[in-house]
């Protein structure tokens, strides 16, 4: 018999490498030390969060308020035209508070964390 020695090799291109180590950088175990512009980038997104979210659910909630006020006035009878319209102003004035309670907890926010942001960012620009 004659042995046949063939190899097959194959080699990655830059990219091909780099998403090969971001594949495998989700699975691997997460290291005791944070990098410090990983750090600071999810400082930064919690100071947005927390009023990020209060100011959807106060948003969608009162925009289904104010639809409640409208079906009032327009689908049901005569005698829900009133507190239909009253029902759609408490809407109309949540829609409206949902923004500035937005601004107000981010202000707390940055407020709170702008030490440790400032502490980290320093760090990094030495």
């Amino acid at each position: 018999m004659e042995e046949k020695n063939e190899t097959f090799t194959y080699t990655y291109s830059a990219a091909q490498h780099e998403e090969v180590k971001r594949i495998r950088d989700k699975y691997a175990p997460p290291t005791q030390e944070e990098d410090k512009m990983a750090q600071l980038h999810r400082l930064d997104q919690s100071v947005t969060r927390p009023g990020l979210i209060a100011a959807l659910i106060v948003g969608i909630t009162s925009t289904l308020i104010m639809g409640f006020g409208m079906c009032c006035t327009m689908v049901w009878d005569e005698t829900l035209f009133i507190p239909g319209i009253i029902i759609g102003i408490v809407g109309i004035i949540g829609i409206c508070a949902a923004y500035p309670l937005y601004v107000r907890i981010t202000k707390k926010q940055r407020e709170k964390l702008a030490p440790e942001i400032m502490r980290l960012a320093d760090e990094l620009m030495k």
